[in-house]
């Protein structure tokens, strides 16, 4: 049973865990796997000790940085409250649990913005701190603080309880829709600052994917170049017969590259040739990591395409929290048609082009209600573009 939310949070607790979300956002490009979490440790009277955000995986959690802060500036910690903007850890992973630091530390009081959805965590970090003796409060989870909390870590709750990562697909496209000239070129639709805006949210993500004709056509870095990072996304392609070039910028550093590819590039493929020593090329390089995940309807053929779904799980299982796509209008269209999309960021400039490629190539439909519903979350201008934001309609909030 989850612990009861906390009706009477008062405008301190709630003002002190917003400051710990904007803590949390420092997580941003750094905690991968692990959740964005920030924490403050004060007084009821408004003294401030120590606030801490989480580390990369393996190093400190944000309670154990709050608290080594408060240390550090000689701080007597015992009797002390402590925000939080993700429950408490109760178990053991690369660090030791939270809850035994808070409990060790003395804190008489935790407020919690949300409860960690991983089953290890969910609800028994609240039960050890009570049971130590510690007031705990965690806010109405249909609140604006706890919604706040979830959305940060929108990819770690969709790991943990859907077994797939939060697939959010970039679009650049002019006002009719067109994200490429006839011939394929697309430098520059937008301006630069929606394109800095854009490797904003390519940080955000645990991992950045294209397809393999966007590679061949424009050969991207696929990295984040133009914000600040200290960590860079894993680069994926999906690349149904090893098309790969092993000289292509994607391959480069930094960080390694992971391709899925279709049946085609398994050893029982047959006899083609000019596939296997693409492979032995892509391999040669030392920097790929190639997995087959056909179709099953194509099972025992060896032109079978990806299995998208059974991709996504697979990034889960290896630790993908945000899935951040920029692809172009075939692989768009699968990931749409199979429902695979939970959010599209959509940047259109204002300028018409005509004749050229289009957001995703799938229909026509004979319907207007066979369209894929959406709703927008958010419109707003990034320099002379218009940056949207829509999620399928039961995803506004995950």
């Amino acid at each position: 049973m989850e612990p009861a939310a906390a009706p009477d949070l008062d405008p301190t607790d709630l003002q002190r865990l917003a400051e710990a979300l904007q803590l949390a956002e420092q997580a941003i490009g750094v905690s991968d796997p692990n959740p964005r979490v920030g924490c403050l440790i004060g007084r009821p009277d408004g003294t401030l000790m120590g606030r801490g955000a989480t580390q990369r995986a393996g190093q400190s959690h944000a309670e154990v940085m709050a608290l080594r802060a408060a240390a550090t500036a000689g701080a007597e910690t015992r009797g002390a409250t402590a925000w939080v903007t993700l429950e408490p850890c109760a178990h053991h992973g690369r660090t030791p649990p939270c809850c035994d630091a808070l409990i060790a530390a003395g804190i008489a009081r935790v407020v919690v913005a949300t409860l960690d959805p991983y089953p290890e965590v969910n609800g028994g970090g609240v039960a050890r701190l009570r049971g130590a003796g510690i007031v705990v409060q965690v806010a109405d989870p249909r609140s604006s603080i706890a919604l706040a909390a979830r959305e940060l870590n929108i990819g770690f709750f969709s790991r943990v309880q859907r077994r797939r990562p939060w697939v959010r697909m970039k679009i650049a496209a002019s006002l009719d829709g067109r994200t490429a000239l006839a011939n394929g070129r697309s430098q520059w639709i937008t301006g630069p600052l929606a394109r800095a805006d854009g490797h904003a949210w390519r940080k955000r993500a645990s991992a950045t994917l294209t397809g393999i004709g966007t590679v061949l056509e424009d050969d991207p870095r696929l990295d984040v170049r133009e914000v600040p990072t200290t960590c860079q996304p894993q680069r994926i392609i999906v690349d149904s017969r090893l098309q790969t070039p092993p000289a292509a910028r994607i391959l480069q550093p930094p960080g390694s590259l992971w391709i899925y590819a279709g049946s085609v590039a398994t050893a029982a493929a047959g006899d083609d040739t000019a596939v296997t020593a693409r492979r032995a090329a892509l391999e040669a390089t030392g920097a790929v990591d190639i997995r087959v995940l056909a179709e099953p309807m194509a099972a025992g053929r060896g032109d079978s395409k990806v299995d998208l779904t059974a991709m996504l799980a697979d990034l889960a299982a290896r630790g993908i929290n945000e899935l951040h796509v920029e692809a172009g209008h075939k692989l768009n269209a699968s990931l749409l048609r199979a429902g695979l999309v939970d959010e599209l960021l959509v940047y259109l400039a204002p300028k018409v082009i005509g004749l050229g490629r289009e957001m995703a190539a799938f229909g026509p439909i004979g319907d207007l209600a066979e369209a894929l519903p959406f709703r927008f979350i958010e419109a707003v201008c990034i320099g002379e573009d218009l940056r949207i934001r829509a999620r399928p309609p039961g995803r506004e909030h995950f």
